[in-house]
């Protein structure tokens, strides 16, 4: 931040040198390319990142949904659902709130895979209470709207990222009403409750790819790429789990 005012000095006091001229101008391009490096850098890492976890954790989903044995395994030994459940909020806590722990490197690689890990699990063991069509339809879903999001965010001119604070509000609400669903068995306020979870989760997405490009009034700095690749994977996690909550409750 200090580095623009001392280039204007040396410019405004120098003005009459030319070649300094040249030189300031020529040392501010490189400054901007290398900045610009960085977030193309960490833009591809955060990517690469999440690739990775989307591919354990439907891995995961696979095992879970396809194989008999494991089906009757998570089901008769539920408790290791809530031990999984456990390692996760620890995790979870330690990547969002420990801003120096999330940047240093590779600790912050290994919380990454550990939380990577127990959601996975998690993961699978929802689907695997879902029958197997209705899993591949809402990964085939899933994938079609994660991918048409992303997209559209990075060309959009619209600046997603001055809406944080609604969905903030939104996410407040919708957790509300989950308790609400927890007590009130109804089918269709459960379609209702989850088509409005998707949704809301597909806004975060789209807000947390516009954070990562940078490009918009807020942005993620290039050194937080796990909590970026965090942001990105607990979205597109969520939008699989209230999608396959509206195509098994559909089914039903």
């Amino acid at each position: 931040m200090l580095i623009s005012p001392i280039f204007t000095f040396i410019w405004t006091s120098l003005s009459s040198d030319t070649h300094l001229k040249k030189h300031y101008s020529h040392t501010l391009t490189c400054l901007n390319e290398l900045m610009y490096s960085d977030a193309s850098t960490s833009v591809s890492i955060v990517f690469m990142v999440l690739t990775v976890q989307l591919l354990i954790t439907f891995s995961f989903v696979a095992v879970f949904t396809f194989s008999t044995d494991v089906k009757v395994f998570v089901r008769r030994n539920q408790w290791t659902y809530y031990v999984s459940y456990a390692i996760f909020f620890v995790s979870l806590i330690a990547l969002s709130c420990c801003g120096e722990f999330r940047r240093k490197h590779p600790w912050n690689l290994v919380a990454l895979s550990i939380l990577t890990l127990s959601l996975s699990y998690m993961v699978g063991m929802v689907a695997s209470y879902y029958d197997t069509d209705a899993v591949i339809m809402a990964v085939g879903i899933t994938a079609v709207v994660c991918f048409t999001v992303v997209l559209f965010s990075l060309q959009s001119k619209y600046d997603f990222t001055s809406c944080w604070g609604v969905l903030f509000v939104c996410l407040i609400v919708l957790l509300l009403a989950s308790f609400l669903c927890i007590f009130i068995q109804n089918k269709i306020l459960h379609i209702v409750y989850a088509s409005l979870g998707a949704l809301l989760f597909t806004c975060f997405l789209a807000v947390d790819t516009q954070l990562l490009l940078g490009n918009k009034k807020m942005a993620i700095s290039p050194e937080e790429y796990v909590y970026a690749a965090l942001n990105l994977y607990t979205d597109i996690i969520n939008i699989f789990l209230y999608i396959l909550a509206i195509v098994g409750r559909t089914k039903e």
